[in-house]
């Protein structure tokens, strides 16, 4: 799984690296290097204009969504922060994922991901977890590839308030590959720049093609970092989270 991750790049770094055309300065969400689930980050979407523009028009926004996807039709949104992740074997046919994968797809800007790995202490026998910071060798952004929902508050009476509507993501996960397979056995699935179109197209809803582009983590390799152990706690944030672990 994909259970905590960094993202620090700013919103007007990511709306040229990913040719964002509208985001909303009000959405601006601090550098982070411990993100969490239910904390709210920076997805890129396309969704169709709704002013009038060209039939078939979609903008390219950089939005801020809730970590932990809620499908539609839940009661409410406590279950969100279980659905963190989708798993790419099933994320096409599951109830909860199956329609935002044909037609609410994003990508979540990342600059690398956690996974622990349990060592062994040999003088006391103990067993403890080992955070990494897994990333891409070059230091490049790692898109990852995910889904986005809306969720109605039926507490708000006009659905024009914008409190009326709550947005989540999920993350999707593959098996694992480079050295992040030797910490963990998943992994989440970044797409490479010539995937971005078509996964975010929401006209392209063929989902045999779809699944095509997931078939393998984005090219390049990925490093492993172990880092200190204060980034076990959701408390601690800040670049001192990947001083290499001593």
């Amino acid at each position: 799984m994909c259970g905590r991750y960094a993202s620090t790049r700013s919103p007007q770094d990511l709306t040229q690296l990913f040719g964002v055309t509208e985001w909303r300065p009000e959405e601006t969400l601090e550098p982070s290097w411990n993100v969490a689930p239910t904390d709210p980050v920076y997805a890129v979407l396309e969704r169709p204009a709704h002013d009038g523009g060209e039939k078939g028009e979609v903008r390219r926004e950089l939005r801020a969504l809730r970590w932990g996807l809620v499908p539609s039709w839940a009661k409410d949104p406590k279950g969100g922060a279980r659905m963190i992740n989708a798993r790419v074997e099933t994320v096409h046919e599951k109830p909860a994922y199956r329609r935002a994968f044909a037609k609410r797809r994003c990508l979540l800007p990342a600059d690398g991901f956690y996974e622990w790995d349990p060592v062994k202490d040999e003088a006391t026998g103990k067993v403890h977890k080992q955070p990494y910071f897994i990333h891409p060798a070059d230091d490049s952004v790692m898109a990852l590839a995910g889904l986005y929902e809306y969720w109605r508050d039926p507490d708000v009476a006009d659905p024009d308030d914008p409190g009326a509507w709550l947005m989540t993501c999920t993350i999707i996960t593959t098996e694992a590959t480079d050295e992040a397979g030797r910490v963990h056995p998943r992994m989440p699935l970044a797409l490479t720049p010539d995937h971005y179109d078509t996964w975010l197209d929401p006209h392209h809803q063929d989902t045999h093609d779809l699944r095509a582009l997931l078939g393998s983590p984005a090219d390049g390799r990925l490093d492993a970092l172990a880092v200190s152990p204060a980034v076990n706690s959701v408390r601690n944030n800040g670049p001192h989270l990947l001083d290499p672990a001593t």
